[in-house]
């Protein structure tokens, strides 16, 4: 049987911003394995200047990145949607393992397969370091 992530393309406003949820929530999980089923086998990625292709970079990936990246909190906003195309502004923050805070500001590009995998995403970050005290997303 072949796998599917619900909602599938094509996407209506409602369904585009399920997928953004189920995102969001997978990404706060900092689970890698859970993260990667969102992808296909052979999805290619472009994370700010590293460029990835399929599910076990991208678990090898998110689990250097989450090493780095403590406390890491997510907050993923719709920005616009087509067939089966969504991008997305997002911010979430982190520290570092000498304590400093930061907020890392950025959009993606996702296209996604008929199964609803999504098979590119295209993301472009900034961070900016912050004091504890201007954190906005609580843990």
């Amino acid at each position: 049987m072949s796998e599917t992530r619900p909602p599938l393309p094509p996407f209506t406003a409602e369904s585009a911003q399920q997928k953004v949820r189920a995102a969001e929530d997978a990404w706060n999980s900092r689970d890698p394995e859970r993260v990667a089923l969102g992808y296909s086998e052979d999805s290619e990625w472009r994370n700010r200047d590293v460029f990835l292709t399929g599910r076990a970079e991208i678990v090898g990936f998110l689990r250097a990145k989450w090493e780095r990246e403590l406390d890491y909190r997510l907050r993923k906003e719709l920005w616009a949607y087509t067939d089966d195309r969504i991008a997305v502004r997002f911010e979430y923050e982190w520290h570092d393992a000498q304590g400093q805070w930061y907020r890392s500001y950025g959009n993606e590009n996702w296209e996604f397969d008929e199964r609803g995998l999504m098979r590119r995403r295209y993301a472009s970050i900034n961070d900016l370091a912050i004091s504890e005290d201007e954190r906005r997303i609580a843990l």
